[in-house]
């Protein structure tokens, strides 16, 4: 059985990994290349002390900007719609923050969206 079908590191093995690594493949093709896993190519580059490449994973180029007025946690004062806005992960999650009704924490909008009554023939209407 050759060394190319095992999993020794010859220091042929070794080169060829580092030229591969140099060239900037992914560690999957590296791998295939040398007919091992990519993770048997991560471990030997970490062993190896081989220069750390970024991520392949690139952030999205439309990634939105975020406007400085949103109604953060930390803006949301007493009076405010507090509505929230978009996924609570998101950067850009924020509160409704207009005038809210009186003895409620939503503004007209948003309370005719949060109070819905149901009328005794089974109608929704808003409640607020």
């Amino acid at each position: 059985m050759s060394n190319e079908t095992t999993n020794e590191w010859t220091p042929q093995r070794v080169n060829a990994l580092i030229a591969l690594w140099d060239e900037g493949l992914p560690t999957s093709e590296i791998g295939r290349r040398l007919g091992i896993t990519k993770n048997a190519v991560i471990g030997k580059v970490h062993r190896l002390g081989l220069a750390k490449r970024g991520s392949p994973i690139k952030e999205r180029p439309d990634k939105p900007e975020i406007s400085e007025n949103l109604v953060t946690m930390a803006k949301l004062r007493t009076g405010m719609c507090s509505w929230p806005v978009g996924e609570p992960n998101d950067p850009d999650f924020h509160f409704c923050g207009e005038e809210a009704v009186d003895g409620k924490p939503y503004c007209r909008e948003h309370c005719a969206k949060a109070y819905i009554k149901i009328t005794k023939d089974g109608r929704k209407v808003a409640a607020a």
